[in-house]
């Protein structure tokens, strides 16, 4: 649902940041701000400040930023619909008002709601009825204690065919409500709809609100055609959309830090019970995208927790492929095997919540899994097959939609194929002569695929690629024979700072060189230096400024912190404060280094309109040539640990981009900062 601005405005007119955060975060006043510790990260000194006025929050330890709809999404883990409704409640305001078609299908969804609960409250009532008692010597044959099962609201559903749609008709509800909820099974061929629930143990599966939307059951009779049976599609339920536990587990994951998935609603109960209440379920399938997507919301780096037998493997691997895809930096999944023939519930159960604690501490990486994975799929003796599992794997990376995620994966395989191999690891020297010239070089192989020319010289399309004895494997950037750039001309050199002893760091003459400020970077700080207001109208964006330049880092955390201990400090004021804290050398460098006419924004008289207008350009251009560094970067890895053509043709893509920036006189000056040492 879009919501108009104005109602967001009006919420936040009514609940001050302070407010809304308090219920987090002890604040105290400071000024004309509030100061707390950071709710994102482990601290001692505080280092969140909160700014009323201003209307939003700042965390110099995290780098988190904004406004009362963020703060409450990324502390209770609420998309934002759910935090506008939540704050809209708190706030006093009823919801905007809804279309005719609208409000038809939100009542309609509403009775479904009320039909459900309906349902769930007489799955409870039958399990401690007459009827239930074969059910309840099942739960407590589970070993689970009456407490959990009055929080998973367990119940039992009647072995009748009409028991439940005869109680939900004395409810009021009709046979087409009780179909669509999906309570019933119907049909052409069906003369007389009747209950889809017969005999089974009832676990309600709620939504992120907490509302029951539909059902799963646990058969009694060992010989139903299925042991587990799930609510079908409905207009509130899309199983693959939704965790099971989801709503008592994504608090316990903010408070602990983690999320733990598991295989069956049995096993998120036992965790629960055994105190890890951050535990849930995909609903009998295999782990979905927006499963995924979901358990994200609640860590960045969720652990899915399979059964050590060949089935739980099975699905380990399944969930690789879901995953793959979409994995950004500092977003990923890691993996825990149980032992083979123990379930979560059967581990607790025998061994202790501490021994669970042991598997959950011991994950795997999926990239880890996913080499098993291909490991174990063949028989690699003999060289065909192995450049055949090379190729399976570089297969697999390249699924991976984010380049600089792929380009760590691809490193990686490489480092473990040399391993597999019993080739040379980093740091090791032979093993050269072993390679036929042309082979597919694993990462951590002694021949190295470079340029036949010397580091510097000039090179026009494809450079003849020869392997070189003498260059054992090294880290991205660690010196000679590490990942050397290639500058947007064309010509290939190592990185002037991977040619720079410790005290000629230390000159007169290098020092000057570092000291030149890529031009862009320098015009977004030389900005928010002449014009503070920036500050207040793009705080989160210039928190989150990705910059190159340590020098231009460290001036802009000094202008935050400043500007949260006082927020009303013009440009001269600032530039003062700046100075007596360490950041004139800096500030100086700035003066000297604006110096185009298109700088114009950047300059102190400029007028707001143009100043706003200019800074939101080259923010949006600095945003684009980050974006385009970092693949460069990457396909320059890419390239460097295997010559493949592949990798080559992406350089020259990226190259291709960054050269249409500088044509277009975006990029005039960070041709001066590159050679620096400071552009890359």
């Amino acid at each position: 649902m879009r919501f108009p601005p104005h109602f967001l405005d009006e919420i936040r007119a009514r609940l001050p940041v302070s407010q809304v955060v308090s219920r987090k975060v002890a604040l105290k006043k400071k000024g004309r701000e509030y100061a707390g510790l950071s709710p994102f990260k482990v601290e001692k000194t505080a280092s969140f400040f909160v700014n009323d006025q201003k209307g939003f929050y700042h965390c110099f330890a995290s780098g988190e930023h904004g406004d009362i709809f963020k703060f409450v999404m990324s502390t209770e883990g609420l998309t934002f619909p759910e935090a506008v409704e939540r704050l809209a409640a708190e706030a006093g305001l009823p919801m905007p008002k809804m279309t005719e078609h609208e409000a038809e299908v939100e009542d309609t969804r509403q009775r479904l709601y009320t039909l459900l609960e309906a349902a769930a409250k007489f799955f409870e009532d039958s399990l401690r009825g007459a009827s239930g008692a074969e059910a309840r010597r099942y739960i407590d044959k589970r070993g689970l204690k009456p407490e959990t099962v009055a929080a998973f609201r367990l119940g039992f559903a009647p072995s009748s065919r009409s028991a439940l749609k005869e109680h939900l008709g004395k409810q009021g509800f009709t046979l087409d409500e009780m179909v669509q909820s999906g309570m019933l099974i119907s049909g052409d061929d069906i003369p007389v709809a009747y209950d889809r629930f017969r005999n089974r143990i009832m676990f309600p599966i709620g939504d992120l609100k907490g509302r029951t939307i539909a059902f799963g059951g646990r058969a009694l009779d060992p010989d139903a055609p299925a042991k587990y049976l799930n609510s079908p599609e409905t207009p509130l339920f899309h199983k693959g959309h939704v965790l099971f536990n989801a709503h008592r587990a994504r608090q316990a994951a903010h408070d602990k830090g983690r999320i733990v998935a598991v295989e069956g609603y049995m096993d998120v109960a036992a965790l629960h019970e055994g105190g890890f209440p951050e535990a849930v379920a995909p609903l009998g399938t295999a782990l979905t995208e927006d499963q995924v997507k979901i358990l994200w919301r609640m860590s960045p780096e969720p652990i899915l927790c399979f059964d050590g037998d060949s089935a739980g493997r099975k699905a380990a691997y399944r969930a690789i492929d879901v995953v793959l895809p979409h994995l950004k930096p500092g977003s990923s999944v890691a993996i825990a095997f149980l032992p083979d023939g123990l379930d979560p519930d059967d581990l607790i159960r025998q061994q202790g919540s501490a021994a669970m604690d042991g598997i959950l501490a011991r994950t795997k990486p999926l990239s880890a899994v996913m080499f098993e994975r291909e490991w174990a799929s063949g028989d690699w003796s003999t060289p065909e097959r192995r450049a055949g599992l090379e190729l399976q794997l570089r297969n697999l990376t390249q699924r991976i939609a984010d380049p600089g995620v792929r380009g760590y994966y691809e490193q990686d395989v490489r480092r473990r194929l040399a391993e597999a191999w019993g080739q040379p690891l980093p740091g090791q020297r032979g093993g050269a002569s072993q390679r036929p010239a042309g082979a597919y070089a694993p990462n951590g192989g002694a021949a190295r695929w470079q340029p036949k020319a010397a580091y510097g010289a000039r090179t026009t399309g494809r450079p003849d690629l020869v392997p070189r004895a003498d260059n054992p494997w090294r880290e991205p950037g660690s010196g000679r024979g590490g990942r050397f750039a290639q500058d947007r001309r064309g010509t290939f050199g190592p990185p002037p700072s991977a040619q720079r002893s410790a005290s000629l760091l230390q000159s007169g003459i290098v020092s000057d060189q570092m000291s030149a400020l890529p031009m862009r970077e320098a015009l977004l700080l030389q900005a928010i230096v002449h014009h503070p207001w920036l500050i207040d109208d793009y705080a989160e964006g210039i928190a989150d400024l990705a910059l190159v330049s340590t020098p231009l880092a460290r001036l802009r955390d000094a202008i935050l912190s400043l500007h949260a201990a006082d927020n009303s400090l013009d440009s001269a004021r600032l530039t003062s404060q700046l100075e007596k804290v360490g950041q004139g050398r800096v500030l100086d460098l700035l003066r000297r280094a604006i110096t185009h006419k298109c700088d114009r924004f950047a300059q102190a008289d400029a007028p707001n309109a143009e100043v706003d207008a200019g800074w939101r350009h080259a923010l949006a251009l600095h945003d684009r040539q980050v974006g385009l560094k970092r693949a460069l970067e990457a396909a320059e890895r890419s390239w460097h640990d295997d010559g493949s053509e592949e990798a080559l043709a992406r350089i020259c893509d990226i190259q291709r981009q960054l050269q249409v920036l500088e044509l277009a006189g975006i990029d005039q000056s960070d041709q001066q900062a590159v050679g620096s040492g400071e552009g890359r």
